[in-house]
């Protein structure tokens, strides 16, 4: 597939390579008009579309979405197999966007809990943008972080009983690479949708150094407007790493820098 020309606006700023959301309030969209949670739900999916082609058009390298937490599967029964429902509709019929953008689909989470059917269309939606080369697209998918390390813990502890690595190897870099997706980047900006102020159990590990920035707007009403008031927050942000203010352009340096471009 020819690679899709990339058109970005100019926020004034730096410009981050991958962007993590947390799409919260489709219930609460649904219940302030009077209607069932799961019409939130299904409206959200237009905000997904929106967003993904967006951050697509404008070169993002990677975007990953919050789509079903691990406390999730708390939820009504009935809301969870609707939401289930919901997934694979989106996977069945996003195809083309996903196409027709050049994006690559993936997912991180414990996918084994999700039920068969999903995973299924998951896996053929995984296959057929297997070529595509442009954005990546993770969903979060039955997904904690505090899972996702204990997992990584349990592969390291089993690599090292094998003696495949020593006790001396286990490191910060050691950890990463037994994470769901060690490939990808950390998150340069996590966007948190509903005016909620925190994490919900969301890549603690990788946004530890992220900028953060809050919507008020409930999930099924971040549109473009709203993804351009977040870049241009994050434009007008100072990112120091640990160390000193940084220009524009130190910034994109240290980013690619822990991005190991």
């Amino acid at each position: 597939m020819a690679k899709a020309r990339i058109v970005r606006p100019d926020f004034g700023g730096a410009f981050p390579a991958h962007i993590a959301i947390i799409m919260d309030g489709n219930g609460r969209w649904a219940e302030r008009r009077g209607l069932q949670r799961i019409l939130g739900h299904r409206e959200g999916i237009a905000s997904v579309r929106e967003v993904t082609t967006e951050c697509a058009r404008m070169g993002v390298e990677s975007l990953t979405l919050y789509a079903f937490s691990a406390e999730n599967w708390k939820r009504p029964a009935l809301e969870v197999r609707t939401l289930m429902q919901l997934l694979r509709l989106f996977l069945s019929k996003e195809r083309a966007t996903l196409m027709d953008n050049d994006v690559r689909l993936a997912a991180i989470g414990r996918l084994d809990e999700l039920p068969k059917s999903a995973l299924a269309e998951l896996r053929r939606t995984e296959e057929l943008t297997r070529g595509n080369r442009g954005m990546l697209l993770r969903l979060a998918l039955s997904y904690g972080s505090r899972s996702e390390i204990a997992d990584a813990l349990k592969k390291v502890i089993e690599d090292a009983r094998a003696g495949r690595i020593s006790e001396a190897q286990v490191d910060e870099e050691t950890l990463r690479r037994y994470l769901y997706d060690p490939s990808t980047p950390d998150p340069d900006l996590v966007i948190r949708t509903a005016g909620e102020l925190r994490l919900s159990n969301f890549l603690l590990w990788q946004a530890s150094y992220a900028e953060l920035f809050v919507s008020p707007v409930c999930w099924p009403e971040f549109r473009k407007a709203e993804l351009h008031e977040a870049l241009r927050a994050y434009a007008s942000r100072k990112r120091k790493f640990g160390g000193l203010e940084q220009d524009g352009g130190a910034q994109e340096r240290a980013s690619r820098s822990r991005r190991g471009a």
